[in-house]
């Protein structure tokens, strides 16, 4: 009885090691603005495929000198369709990956509930210390952000109140801590199945900045890993889509 147990075991393990023996990875380089949405679409893919997804979050403009620099990354999800193009010109892209993957939005943020009212006036009024902004160097959703208030012709009144994050992670953050009273942030960072989930926003309209289209590329790092054209392809099907929408992406 005990022999027949061990065996079996010995065939459990053996069958474990050999799966993640097959078991392969691709790394991946996430613009942070869509850091939820990669997390859920990378355990769907783990459960479909077997294989993983690691991924690294950050700003569009610094993943861009890493990658130039000779960063790992096989894979890149930018906040942006220019820095992926420009990676593309310069030879650094496998050709034919480069595609756009979701179109962002851009929302004026604060943690409290009330505060930001649903047409932006709490900008005019300029009553506040602190508004949070993303470098726009490197980060699309700052350059949009900039590109909103001088729209307004707001820019010269609020650019002495502004706290600039290096990327938009640390934007949200500024204002979910309080650090600001408000910010411009991600639509999908505070944003979940038709709902905003805490505090109060504005959804800035389309027209009051460039399009934010994300694009996805394969870099030459992962031009020989086989999983780097599956992930790629699973961001194009219904389940990665589904989830893109949940955090009020449109593709």
């Amino acid at each position: 009885m005990k022999t027949r147990l061990l065996r079996a075991l010995l065939a459990v393990a053996i069958g474990a090691a050999a799966s993640s023996a097959f078991a392969g990875e691709v790394q991946v380089a996430v613009a942070a603005n869509f850091t939820a949405p990669v997390q859920a679409i990378a355990a769907d893919f783990e459960k479909d495929t077997g294989n993983k997804v690691v991924a690294s979050f950050g700003a569009t403009g610094q993943f861009y000198a890493q990658i130039k620099n000779g960063a790992p990354f096989e894979v890149f999800l930018a906040a942006d369709d220019t820095t992926p193009a420009k990676l593309e010109k310069e030879g650094m892209t496998v050709p034919g990956s480069r595609f756009t993957y979701a179109t962002g939005a851009l929302a004026l943020w604060s943690a409290k509930d009330g505060y930001v009212d649903d047409k932006g006036d709490v900008l005019k009024k300029n009553a506040f210390t602190h508004i949070a902004i993303a470098n726009p160097k490197a980060a699309p959703y700052g350059l949009a952000a900039y590109q909103t208030l001088d729209k307004l012709g707001l820019t010269d009144a609020i650019k002495p109140k502004v706290v600039e994050g290096q990327n938009i992670s640390q934007t949200q953050q500024f204002v979910a801590t309080g650090n600001a009273e408000l910010g411009f942030v991600a639509l999908s960072q505070i944003y979940k199945d038709g709902k905003i989930t805490n505090g109060s926003a504005w959804l800035v309209p389309a027209d009051l900045h460039e399009p934010i289209k994300q694009d996805a590329v394969i870099l030459n790092k992962g031009k020989d890993n086989p999983v780097a054209k599956q992930f790629e392809d699973y961001l194009k099907g219904p389940k990665a889509a589904a989830v893109i929408k949940s955090f009020g992406y449109q593709l």
